[in-house]
């Protein structure tokens, strides 16, 4: 029942919602302009989509101090990786396919700033030495800017998601530790599965913070 009057066509689509005004038809960009480059160094939060070889596709979320990702000109701009679960999905998918759709978030402003474009992982020190972090990093990825946009911000009013209130609504929210224990990923002691997850943490990040 799912698939009932499913969308086929582009056409269909367009037929059910209006033309979108010209500010918004038009606001692609190939460069980035001073403002948005402010932006994404100011950004401590932001999503990365990429896509690998066989079409599956995957959103992670990156985050770190104001300068873990660095414009390096107003065509290139690089991403410190700061270390998670070793999966490396998203990376794993930049070396396989060479694209990505970044979303930057900072706390407190509305809009937000999209970038797609060419994307591959480097270590090259003339890179990783720019980064003015407490370590240097292993390696960054380095994305070539195709098209960038700022997003309104209709998408972060609707959700609250800076309204202490919807943080009272929502304080009942399964936390990770919960939907781990759901999956049988870890003890069901859902206590102490939660200690364990911030302790690694704490330790993970203190690690980070340290000169080294």
């Amino acid at each position: 029942m799912w698939d009932d009057d499913r969308i086929e066509t582009v056409e269909q689509l367009r037929s059910i919602y209006r033309s979108p005004a010209d500010i918004a038809a038009n606001k692609d960009r190939p460069r980035l302009d001073d403002a948005s480059r402010r932006f994404i160094e100011r950004s401590r939060f932001m999503l990365i989509g990429t896509h690998g070889a066989d079409g599956s596709a995957d959103v992670s979320p990156r985050g770190g101090p104001s300068g873990f990702v660095l414009t390096l000109d107003d065509e290139h701009l690089a991403i410190a990786d700061l270390g998670g679960n070793n999966r490396l999905d998203s990376m794993t998918n930049i070396v396989d396919t060479g694209r990505v759709g970044l979303l930057f978030i900072v706390p407190g402003q509305g809009e937000t700033v999209r970038v797609n474009g060419a994307a591959w992982i480097t270590t090259s020190a003339q890179v990783l030495d720019r980064f003015a972090l407490p370590r240097r990093p292993k390696a960054a990825v380095v994305v070539r800017v195709e098209t960038t946009y700022v997003h309104c911000a209709k998408a972060i009013y609707r959700s609250g998601l800076y309204n202490p209130e919807a943080y009272r609504e929502l304080a009942d929210t399964p936390d990770g530790a919960a939907i781990m224990v759901c999956q049988g990923a870890v003890d069901a002691d859902l206590m102490g599965s939660r200690e364990r997850l911030d302790d690694a943490y704490a330790r993970e990040l203190a690690y980070e913070r340290t000169p080294g």
